[in-house]
């Protein structure tokens, strides 16, 4: 429960003062045995609550992480889960849905509002799992988001086609692999930020997506920042901040 919360339910009534007290001292973390401190604050201090990392997470560590984000905002998000974390976990929150293709693991509310536009564009197939962990991200923390895949610069009139869709969006995440050329051509094409993200996709002398990560960030476009190799959350987190900024105009 966040603090505004605590204190209108004190206001009406509905909160003693000794449970308003005993709900304020948990925050702004929470102590889980020795496995973790969950940040119960983080949503007050910079408007997103915290995320979970499923990868390496031991089954019935994460399961007790859900369950307590999920008992304090209704809500959970992680990223990197797998399928056996998924079973696990929805023994006791049966409302928990997995997604393979981007690996979140997550509960949310159906009336969650969707603001602004982020475009999220790919330069192959390949690279749509990191996509979508990004535009998942985007909309679990409200951005309304446009898909467009497909579109790398081997084909590039595929990519022109759509090019009001980008031009709308108040930020576009341009997602690839092999040479990583797609974000340096989107951004000199918009009048927005574009996050780029290098994906691991590629042959030998890709390097695991160090090649597209060095184009990226020799890109001689500009409004052009880039995130880590894969990071698709990372890109999803950022472009939500820049589309609430959008938004407020």
């Amino acid at each position: 429960m966040e603090t505004r919360q605590i204190l209108e339910q004190l206001c009406a009534g509905e909160l003693s003062i000794d449970e308003a007290e005993r709900r304020l001292k948990r925050q702004p973390f929470e102590e889980m045995g020795d496995f973790a401190k969950l940040d119960m604050h983080r949503k007050v201090r910079a408007g997103f609550p915290e995320v979970v990392f499923c990868e390496r997470k031991e089954n019935s560590h994460l399961r007790a992480i859900y369950e307590r984000l999920h008992e304090q905002d209704g809500t959970v998000f992680g990223t990197r889960a797998n399928a056996q974390q998924y079973e696990y976990v929805r023994e006791t929150l049966p409302q928990v849905v997995f997604d393979p293709i981007s690996r979140i693991l997550k509960i949310e509310k159906s009336d969650t509002e969707r603001v602004g536009c982020v475009a999220v564009c790919t330069a192959g197939t390949a690279d749509i799992s990191v996509a979508e962990e990004a535009a998942q991200t985007c909309e679990y923390f409200g951005s309304q988001v446009e898909r467009v895949y497909d579109v790398g610069v081997a084909g590039i009139h595929r990519l022109l086609a759509k090019i009001d869709t980008l031009q709308h969006a108040n930020c576009v995440i341009a997602v690839a692999g092999m040479e990583g050329a797609l974000a340096s051509v989107v951004g000199g094409l918009v009048d927005c930020p574009v996050i780029a993200v290098p994906t691991s996709v590629g042959y030998g002398a890709s390097f695991g997506g160090l090649a597209a990560l060095l184009t990226m960030i020799n890109s001689c476009a500009n409004g052009i920042g880039v995130v880590n190799i894969d990071n698709g959350f990372g890109a999803g987190y950022l472009a939500t901040q820049i589309n609430r900024l959008g938004v407020r105009k």
